[in-house]
């Protein structure tokens, strides 16, 4: 029998949301908090265009892809690092920073990918509970060691769906040591439209050691074609390109993001429908009597506690999947209006019965 690492033996694998039916054959996937929406017709155009040359290689450094994303946010193309989903720029990240002894902070709850990476890493996860279910920032900063080498602030959070603001974003990053690594996860960006919540992007340039995360797979509509970036000063996003595996991000993810954001104002037009969606989605279960916090993201989050599989089995039952935590509650992306109102049914007929 070969020797594995000892750590494999604890650690659990990562869950991705599931499709369900109901008996009558419906089926509304709200548990990946994928978009509603499939590509636009151009990138779908130019994916099929690309497939052509899916016998070679693709760009190794992605150099279509990154100076477009430079264009687009105006930084320098060496502030970019590109890679194959944010989940596996979270990896590169932990490759950077991750080791015996190190010690990683972020909220809990929050993105389960976190405790995955740390613990396959040999860092340390230090978990700060949410409070009010938003990040307290304060205990964060009160968490920081000598042995604190990255930060994760997930903003808006996942599952929560909550915001950290810019006057606190800002005292908490005065807090916190100038060799610390701080990742502003923005992976729902596009959805926020809480003026006060600050875009990474405009302050990882007075700071060198913030970054900014975000992915193509949300708003943009690319979550099967695994393609995401890293904006950082050029010593962050140089060392995250160092860990890259050859090749990660392929032909036709690099042609869809490129294609993604040239038509980018129409792409969004679809975004500002998920986000009418959503706030009537919250306001419909909270004229239910459901308690439900302010979610600036493309999901709703319902505090469930011992309740939670229940409360997902009967959503199941009626072919709506959610994404379940066990004991706390459970996150529901926004779908079609036809789902939403699916699941609104059903979230209504629980509360009641």
């Amino acid at each position: 029998m070969p020797r594995f690492r000892a750590i494999l033996d604890t650690v659990p694998p990562y869950r991705a949301g599931k499709a369900v039916v109901s008996a009558d054959g419906r089926s509304f996937k709200l548990s990946s908090n994928e978009s509603p929406y499939g590509p636009l017709p151009s990138v779908v155009e130019a994916i099929s265009k690309a497939a052509a040359q899916a016998h070679l290689y693709p760009d190794p450094g992605v150099g279509a892809l990154t100076n477009a994303l430079a264009e687009r946010y105006d930084v320098p193309a060496e502030h970019v690092a590109v890679g194959a989903g944010s989940v596996t720029l979270l990896q590169q990240l932990f490759e950077t920073v991750g080791e015996p002894g190190a010690e990683v902070i972020y909220a809990w709850r929050s993105f389960e990918a976190y405790p995955l990476m740390a613990d396959l890493s040999g860092s340390t996860s230090v978990r700060v509970p949410l409070a009010d279910e938003t990040h307290h920032l304060d205990a964060m900063a009160e968490a920081i060691t000598p042995q604190t080498r990255m930060i994760f602030v997930c903003n808006p959070n996942n599952p929560t769906g909550t915001v950290v603001r810019s006057a606190e974003l800002a005292a908490f990053l005065d807090r916190v040591p100038e060799d610390v690594l701080v990742i502003l996860d923005e992976a729902y960006r596009e959805y926020v439209r809480d003026t006060d919540v600050t875009d990474g992007l405009t302050i990882y340039r007075d700071r060198p050691n913030v970054a900014v995360l975000r992915t193509f797979s949300k708003a943009y509509g690319l979550a099967g074609l695994r393609v995401g970036y890293l904006i950082g000063n050029e010593p962050v996003a140089a060392a995250v390109r160092k860990t890259v595996v050859p090749f990660a991000v392929n032909h036709l993810a690099q042609v869809a993001a490129v294609a993604s954001l040239e038509a980018e104002a129409e792409l969004l037009e679809r975004v500002e429908t998920v986000v009418k969606e959503r706030d009537r989605v919250r306001d419909t279960l909270i004229s239910q009597g459901w308690t439900v916090p302010v979610t600036e993201a493309n999901f709703v989050w319902l505090r469930l506690d011992g309740r939670t599989l229940e409360f997902a089995g009967a959503c199941a039952a009626e072919g709506v999947a959610v994404r379940p935590f066990e004991g706390e509650g459970a996150r529901v992306s926004i779908g079609s209006p036809e789902a939403n109102d699916t699941f609104l049914a059903v979230a209504e007929a629980f509360l009641k019965g």
